[in-house]
């Protein structure tokens, strides 16, 4: 997710470290899918003998997928790129749930090859990203080739000012769309693995109950979700059940898009249905996940990235 840190959050935060309060965050449509054959009508016959028996339907071809790709290649936002999980606004892509070469995250890369994943992986995530990067972020995998690639996107698209400046579903679904059809144009044969955008409410419930972690909030990290973290009025309430709301129609188009692709697989909500804890979240900000965050992460996908093909 994007950090949504002005230049005073990084001065401010520094002087609280400082101060040890702080201890321990082309474009194309998709291929159409094929179109089943209108059935004509049926030909009259003069008796029930002359009737033949139509065939059953054949079975549908199993969705390919391979199990052991050779490489992978992470697109997405501060989540991958493990910002805020070792050191204050810092990215810390050792632990990257996708690609991390620390042994005890299990990234999906560490899972391909402990031995030398970073030779084949490539973290292409950026903090701050929204669904409009995406694009760019797949150009940039196309040139390295990858057999999967990971997607992580859209918190940042729902952590704005205010709801009001969200990204909308409908251009959330046509860049994420656009995309989608970029990759499997231009590479074919690469499987796509796509995370749901985690639940940004659980996060602000778990997060408001540190001292520090609120005082962090106030400087805007995520403001349509973390401001006036304390409040319960109806219109705090009001503003981040429209957040969430949107969250979860920007999953629902994650996983519509994703199922117009034979080399797609999405979570399911898995991720946006785990119950983060404070143990997991950054003591930087509460809200980004730490390393112990990073590992669940990677156990969640590593479920959906290593299923055999039904």
């Amino acid at each position: 997710m994007r950090p949504l840190l002005r230049r005073g959050l990084s001065l401010a935060v520094g002087a609280a470290l400082l101060g040890g309060c702080v201890s321990g965050c082309s474009s194309g449509g998709a291929p159409d899918g094929e179109r089943a054959p209108t059935a004509g009508s049926p030909t009259a016959h003069t008796s029930h003998s002359a009737r033949k028996a139509v065939p059953a339907a054949p079975a549908a071809p199993a969705r390919p997928w391979n199990v052991h790709p050779a490489s992978v290649a992470a697109l997405g936002d501060s989540i991958t790129r493990g910002f805020d999980a070792c050191k204050p606004l810092s990215d810390c892509p050792d632990v990257s749930w996708s690609t991390g070469s620390r042994t005890g995250v299990a990234s999906i890369a560490r899972r391909l090859t402990a031995t030398a994943p970073a030779t084949r992986s490539w973290n292409l995530a950026g903090t701050g990203a929204r669904v409009a990067d995406l694009p760019a972020q797949a150009r940039a995998a196309a040139a390295h080739r990858p057999a999967m690639v990971t997607v992580l996107i859209g918190g940042n698209d729902a952590c704005t000012s205010r709801p009001g400046t969200m990204t909308s579903v409908a251009r959330f679904r046509s860049d994420f769309a656009a995309t989608m059809a970029y990759l499997h144009r231009t590479l074919p044969a690469t499987q796509i693995l796509v995370a749901s955008i985690p639940d940004l409410q659980r996060l602000w419930s778990v997060g408001r109950s540190n001292v520090l972690g609120k005082e962090v909030w106030k400087l805007g990290l995520c403001p349509s979700m973390l401001a006036d973290p304390d409040s319960q009025s109806p219109s705090a309430t009001s503003r981040r059940t429209a957040v969430r709301n949107r969250v979860i129609a920007y999953n629902g188009v994650l996983g519509q898009v994703c199922g117009q692709y034979a080399r797609c697989r999405y979570d399911g909500g898995a991720v946006f249905d785990y119950r983060f804890g404070s143990d997991e979240l950054s003591t930087w900000d509460w809200f980004h996940p730490n390393e112990k965050g990073q590992m669940q992460l990677a156990a969640l996908m590593a479920a959906v990235a290593f299923r055999p093909a039904s």
